[in-house]
């Protein structure tokens, strides 16, 4: 973790509800995604105008597209583009071997919480770990976030590009985090014109699980084999 960072500027409740519909709405669309429209545009209205309108943006478009349209568009925009990956490690560290020891950080931080994660999933997958940051640990969550803030612009301004409806998402995620620092608009930037580092190599050991943490206000993302 790097230095002293300001306080969070939303209260703990809103930053919940804020990064766990996120979490949920950055998943793959489905069916059980559909169903939980209603329940998330709800939670949506005790956020802050800016944050919730993002939120709502997102779920005007869910509701309006043909299910097979938003699971094609899924595909193509966070699998086929580099600058769209929903792993914030790729950004700093690409495939390289200096990714698999920040994905075990990653790993270690959940175990601090009380958490043994199996090798179901990657522990820095955005889904994640905004629903560890909203529903395990507000600080450690929001922590893993801020370390890795020069990808989550760099994945933003790649969606705004795009003209994306999953960039109201990163919008609203990004609006509960301090403004960007001058060292860190200049990361970004050099990422921008970079792009993450390439140097593929086998990263299964560092594999890390997701968890269904017990009861909170919005419906959890299930994630295969997890467990408390």
């Amino acid at each position: 973790m790097t230095g002293r960072r300001p306080k969070p500027a939303l209260p703990a409740d809103q930053l919940t509800i804020v990064w766990q519909s996120v979490s949920l709405l950055l998943d793959y669309p489905d069916q059980d995604l559909l169903g939980r429209t209603d329940l998330l545009r709800s939670a949506s209205l005790s956020l802050p105008p800016a944050i919730g309108d993002s939120i709502r943006a997102f779920l005007d478009h869910l509701q309006a597209t043909p299910l097979p349209e938003l699971q094609t568009d899924y595909v193509e925009t966070f699998d086929s583009r580099r600058r769209c990956n929903l792993f914030l490690t790729y950004f700093a560290h690409g495939d390289t071997r200096k990714r698999g020891m920040a994905l075990l950080r990653f790993k270690q931080t959940y175990l601090r919480s009380g958490f043994a994660l199996d090798d179901a999933e990657l522990p820095d997958h955005l889904c994640v770990v905004l629903e560890f940051a909203a529903t395990i640990d507000h600080a450690l969550g929001r922590d893993l976030i801020l370390d890795h803030r020069a990808g989550l612009e760099l994945l933003r301004l790649s969606l705004q590009d795009m003209d994306s409806p999953w960039a109201n998402l990163i919008d609203a995620v990004t609006a509960t985090l301090p403004p960007l620092r001058g060292d860190e608009r200049d990361a970004v930037r050099r990422l921008a014109a970079d792009g993450p580092p390439e140097e593929e190599v086998g990263l299964a050991p560092f594999a890390s699980p997701q968890f269904s943490p017990g009861s909170t206000l919005l419906p959890m993302p299930s994630f295969p084999g997890a467990r408390r």
